[in-house]
């Protein structure tokens, strides 16, 4: 193995291709990515994975990356957008310098760049209909034929380009088409569109423009202006590199980037098209762009999802050329990983059953000592309050507990969490044979949940003092749509939403859970991961459920309901 290869072992191929540069001494030794997203809507996590890509190398090789607005479309854009976009970005934990980046303030640029092209007689006006055009464009096994506004002099084009400038023609009436192969066997190389007429009040240069490029000949543009030496794509745009290259080399730009592409992310259970989410928001299926369900950043983020849980997700998936649908899964995983380290614990109750504790004082109350996080000693501990009266998950205790099953059952002994140990007398029906509570004893010689006899239980459950219980809202979310792959095949995605995909109900917390500020997240034991929502209020608040915790005993009931 080479020096080199040993420096780039272990490196996806797009950093392999970084360091060989950076080796070669290509581009000075300096690394310019970009990040380019167009502010028609709100990011998601298929947006973050780039943002990691782009940032990352740059931050790993000393370099920069440019956050740029890729803002040549009026009809869609605006400002709401742009600052949503650059919260994300620096929410992740990533830094896009003091200024941000506008497609909009090179127009004058890529304008001059067209005439160019038009003076060498590499672009010519179109006047031909949608329609029309079809017809000399040909197919996948049909070549293209030129054009009739091919034969133009570069001075007729000049005029006409002045005149779609200038206003004096329809939306749609002409375009300007670069003049490559209308052979060519990539469909995107006969003779593209790189101008369009649109009169619509750009969000930045108002109705300074009723002329705009396209994405192809904007972008590899904007990446030569900006001295951007790597740009990194996904695999739909491999077939779109030849024009980028083209557009440039056609113009003798002095600085010539270069495009890589990569697998996109697809997640299942979601969907990732930004003219999907927008109907999402919309047409009111979900609460908005940061509905806890949305795969947007901002959902991610008010559902309580760490932004280092979503750079691990990042390095998890690797980038490749390979296309392939992630499961949810490695996503929760890597969430679980992250706050299992930095969200300290509490008590709550999800479906309370009392308990009552015939053998301790009634009036009496003491303070138990828990743990914030047994994963990080530094996080310390608090006092719990304990008293005769008790919540319990209701599913921790079965009349008739089958085999496996070490919670709460009649004259079985269990330990309370920080407590002692409690073994059940008595369980006292309601008319309709529900339990509606249990009657207990408690050992006082196993404070601590350490018996002096050495006697063990298999069983520990959380609980709450009922005394010091105070009810909260809790959102439960599940994946928003029933299928892996929503709107595959013929099949409207709107008709394959997950109908409980919001479950509302109230949960019976301790005071420390109460004093969380929005943003805030914690673990409620034995239950999951959960963050203080915005819609809190001093009187009510309010817990998104961000991901679960893995239920060994209720994935046997499952397996046992299906047997």
């Amino acid at each position: 193995m080479t020096e080199e290869n040993k420096t780039t072992a272990g490196l996806d191929f797009i950093r392999q291709i970084v360091a060989a540069d950076l080796a070669a001494g290509k581009y000075d030794g300096k690394i310019v990515t970009r990040f380019p997203p167009e502010p028609n809507g709100y990011l998601h996590i298929g947006h973050a994975k780039a943002i990691c890509l782009d940032f990352g190398v740059a931050r790993e090789n000393n370099g920069v990356c440019h956050l740029r607005m890729d803002d040549t479309n009026p009809t869609k854009e605006d400002t709401e957008y742009v600052d949503s976009i650059a919260e994300d970005i620096h929410w992740l934990g990533y830094d896009y310098g003091p200024e941000i980046f506008y497609a909009s303030d090179y127009f004058q640029q890529m304008y001059e760049c067209a005439v160019e092209l038009i003076r060498r007689g590499k672009a010519y006006v179109c006047d031909l209909s949608a329609e029309e055009w079809e017809k000399y464009r040909g197919d996948s096994t049909t070549p293209g034929t030129n054009p009739p506004g091919r034969s133009r002099t570069p001075e007729e084009n000049l005029a006409l380009f002045e005149r779609m400038k200038n206003g004096e023609f329809d939306d749609g009436a002409m375009v300007l088409r670069a003049a490559i192969d209308m052979q060519s066997p990539n469909i995107h190389m006969r003779d593209p569109v790189i101008y369009r007429i649109r009169r619509a009040e750009h969000f930045r240069q108002g109705n300074k423009w009723c002329i705009y490029p396209m994405y192809d000949f904007a972008h590899c543009l904007e990446d030569a202006i900006e001295g951007v030496t790597h740009s990194f794509c996904t695999l739909e745009f491999e077939i779109h590199r030849p024009l980028y290259d083209w557009v440039l080399e056609a113009i003798d730009f002095p600085h010539r980037p270069h495009q890589y592409e990569f697998s996109r992310l697809q997640l299942s259970y979601t969907v990732m098209s930004k003219r999907k989410l927008l109907q999402l928001v919309r047409e009111n299926h979900v609460r908005g762009w940061d509905d806890p369900r949305m795969p947007t950043i901002c959902g991610l983020r008010r559902r309580g999802v760490p932004p280092a849980a979503i750079r691990a997700f990042s390095d998890a998936l690797g980038v490749t050329k390979i296309n392939s649908v992630t499961d949810m899964g490695v996503l929760e995983r890597c969430i679980r990983e992250e706050l299992n380290r930095t969200a300290p614990r509490r008590m709550a109750v999800m479906k309370p059953l009392k308990v009552v504790l015939t053998n301790y004082p009634e009036d009496q109350v003491e303070y138990l000592d828990a743990v914030n996080n047994p994963e990080d000693p530094a996080a310390g501990s608090r006092q719990i309050p304990f008293s005769r009266e008790l919540w319990i998950e209701a599913t921790d205790f079965m009349a008739e507990p089958p085999k496996g099953y070490y919670r709460l059952a009649p004259g079985r002994e269990v330990r309370l969490r920080y407590g002692y140990f409690i073994r059940c007398e008595e369980a006292v029906y309601d008319d309709q044979g529900n339990v509606v509570e249990l009657r207990c004893t408690y050992d006082p010689e196993t404070r601590g949940g350490n018996a002096p006899d050495g006697r063990k239980v298999k069983g520990t459950i959380h609980w709450l003092s009922a005394a010091a219980a105070t009810p909260v809202e809790v959102r439960l979310y599940d994946r928003l749509f029933s299928v892996e792959q929503p709107g595959s095949g013929d099949v409207d995605f709107l008709e394959e939403l997950n109908p409980d995909s919001l479950k509302i109900t109230t949960a019976l917390v301790e005071d420390a859970i109460v004093q969380m500020q929005p943003g805030e997240c914690c673990q409620f034991e034995r239950q999951g991961y959960f963050c203080c929502d915005p819609d809190s209020t001093p009187e009510q608040r309010v817990f998104n459920c961000t991901v679960t915790l893995k239920d060994s005993w209720s994935k046997v009931c499952q397996k046992e309901n299906k047997k």
